[in-house]
């Protein structure tokens, strides 16, 4: 078979270029005579800066303030007149020095971004691209807009530059399914401090729509990344879709009509998955060609039903084949190479019992 291994980043554990190569590495054992070929993907979260780095570039650093603003290093991505970076790389969940907080979730901030669009603009690009996803901060992108010397200097600053938001997170700023609610505790958010990111992001989305005369808040994806979508989308930023920017890049379609299987993965495996994110999309993009994907996930918390109408075959889990959950963060890629050996060497005798 020619096997296409494509993941994402498996949260804080793997980037998707170290999944890939874990799941390639292993998949080669179990199945030598396979022709393997390594394609590491992202939606726009962590990750992002690196996989688009594959197909050519300059990977340069910057100095900006983190999420707690003790100053962090950034990578971004130049290729001629165009800029990519990644929000992760300035306020991602990794940069707090521990697990996320009630004060963490209060205080963290995207002042780092709004840097990192600057240094691009410095650099004299005409488009930048920003990674939405991972993030650790809920404040909609006001930290962002301040950087760049608040909402009339970041719009002056920004325009005739074509700006993209690349998330394939659909979430609004506010509400049931806003990024206080949706995502705030997994930032160390409890109730009351749900509350109280829904209420300040909730008074800025009021100066958004001042300043723009629109409801970006409302716009799908406005809530990605803690809210940066919906700053993004007052300086005038279009949406698109984070697995696309990096399937163009990386000739994804060629490869995809090329293959026999699929192989993607990421972090958790929930129902989060199901909209709009990268293993899905992926598996969409497959189907089209008549191939079927196989995702290996740190956690699956799926069954097959739940995912039946996809072009998912199958889903394994490093955290059941490792044994728990500690030893699967642990032993990350050595767990999920083992697993892609197990898999690999069961493959003919799985198909043929569900073919």
């Amino acid at each position: 078979m020619r096997v296409i291994v494509a993941p994402d980043s498996f949260g804080e554990t793997l980037t998707a270029v170290e999944a890939a190569e874990s799941i390639s590495a292993g998949w080669r054992r179990g199945r030598p005579e396979d022709d393997v070929v390594t394609a590491p993907q992202s939606d726009g979260g962590p990750g992002f800066v690196d996989v688009l780095a594959t197909a050519g570039g300059d990977i340069r650093t910057a100095r900006v303030p983190g999420p707690l603003t003790v100053g962090v290093d950034a990578a971004w991505l130049l290729d001629s007149d165009t800029a990519y970076l990644e929000s992760a790389e300035a306020v991602g969940l990794g940069l707090l020095g521990g697990p996320p907080t009630r004060d963490t979730a209060l205080a963290a901030h995207s002042r780092g971004v709004g840097e990192l669009i600057a240094v691009a603009l410095e650099a004299g690009v005409k488009t930048i691209v920003v990674g939405l996803g991972g993030s650790c901060c809920t404040d909609g992108g006001r930290g962002l807009v301040e950087a760049l010397g608040g909402l009339e200097a970041a719009r002056a600053a920004t325009a005739g530059i074509a700006l993209v938001a690349a998330t394939d997170v659909e979430h609004v700023l506010l509400g049931e399914h806003g990024a206080a609610a949706v995502f705030g505790p997994q930032k160390g958010a409890d109730a009351d401090v749900v509350s109280v990111l829904e209420a300040r992001n909730a008074r800025w989305a009021e100066q958004l729509e001042s300043a723009t005369g629109k409801r970006v808040s409302d716009f799908p994806g406005a809530g990605a990344a803690g809210g940066i979508g919906a700053a993004l989308f007052a300086l005038g930023a279009q949406r698109r879709s984070g697995a696309d920017v990096v399937a163009d890049r990386t000739g994804q379609a060629a490869l995809l009509a090329s293959a026999d299987l699929v192989i993607t993965g990421e972090g958790k495996f929930d129902h989060q998955s199901l909209r709009g994110k990268l293993v899905t999309t992926l598996a969409s993009a497959g189907a089209a060609h008549g191939v079927p994907t196989l995702v290996f996930a740190g956690q699956v918390t799926l069954d097959a039903a739940e995912y039946s109408s996809t072009s998912i075959v199958a889903t394994k889990s490093v955290t059941e084949f490792a044994g728990s959950v500690e030893r699967a963060m642990e032993e990350a890629s050595a767990c999920l190479e083992g697993l892609a050996e197990h898999t690999a060497r069961e493959w003919k005798i799985w198909r043929g019992a569900r073919s």
